[in-house]
């Protein structure tokens, strides 16, 4: 059990190598509530954030996009009302249960895939875009790498994440993510344990400037990003 003393970085070198396996287990289990959670968590600020998201896509007009861990299929959803893109939207995610979750809104171009092993060609999509899921990966690198890969030159990478927001306001809410959002959570779904992961892996999650210096190690040209709501969320964009 993690304290308030608790090393953060002995915290993220156990995030990091969490099996797939389980991380994919614990979001099957919550899929169901999903959605309802984290609009209530995050008091609707959650569609507000991926409205920022598909207005930055919808900007570039892509013909073929790529959303990774797409869940239960909300961006691909958004992404369609606001005819982001010219040809096609395709929606990859390692947890069956969440995909089908998407399924049940009539999401379509739905596919399990691993997120460090994509059964695409090199330069197969305009855009990729990933919604909180970047944390999940159990190698970022390598999963920022792919993601390039399958891009074509000009193509850009959308990576929508919890993120860190100043430093007066960290602390209040580290500590409320890690000790108040739990005890909420368990009113909606019993699986406390994801919503205890959530914070720890928010916190043990790289700084704004950390992932841009990622992106650019994994082959893109260029990188930066825009906080959200005082950086509790920040959309970082790449371009190849």
């Amino acid at each position: 059990m993690l304290t308030r003393n608790t090393d953060y970085s002995a915290v993220k070198e156990d995030l990091a190598h969490q099996a797939p396996e389980a991380i994919a287990g614990m979001f099957g289990r919550v899929a169901p509530r999903y959605d309802l959670m984290n609009r209530v968590m995050g008091g609707g600020l959650d569609l507000y954030w991926r409205r920022c998201l598909v207005q930055a896509v919808a900007k570039q007009q892509p013909a073929r996009v790529l959303d990774l861990a797409t869940g239960s299929g909300d961006v691909l959803l958004a992404l369609g009302r606001h005819r982001a893109y010219t040809e096609t939207a395709i929606g990859a995610d390692f947890c069956l249960p969440m995909l089908r979750e998407a399924q049940a809104k009539k999401v379509v171009n739905l596919l399990a895939a691993d997120g460090l092993c994509l059964p695409f060609a090199d330069g197969t999509f305009d855009a990729v875009t990933i919604s909180w899921g970047l944390r999940n990966f159990s190698d970022r690198l390598a999963g920022l790498r792919e993601m390039r890969r399958v891009l074509r030159p000009g193509g850009r990478v959308y990576v929508l994440e919890f993120s860190h927001p100043p430093s007066w306001l960290a602390p209040l809410y580290f500590w409320h993510m890690r000790h108040l959002m739990p005890k909420y959570a368990q009113f909606i779904t019993p699986e406390r344990g994801a919503y205890e992961y959530l914070g720890d892996s928010i916190r043990a999650f790289p700084h704004q400037g950390r992932l841009a210096e990622m992106m650019v190690e994994a082959g893109f040209r260029a990188a930066g990003w825009t906080n959200l709501t005082l950086g509790i969320t920040a959309l970082h964009v790449g371009e190849v």
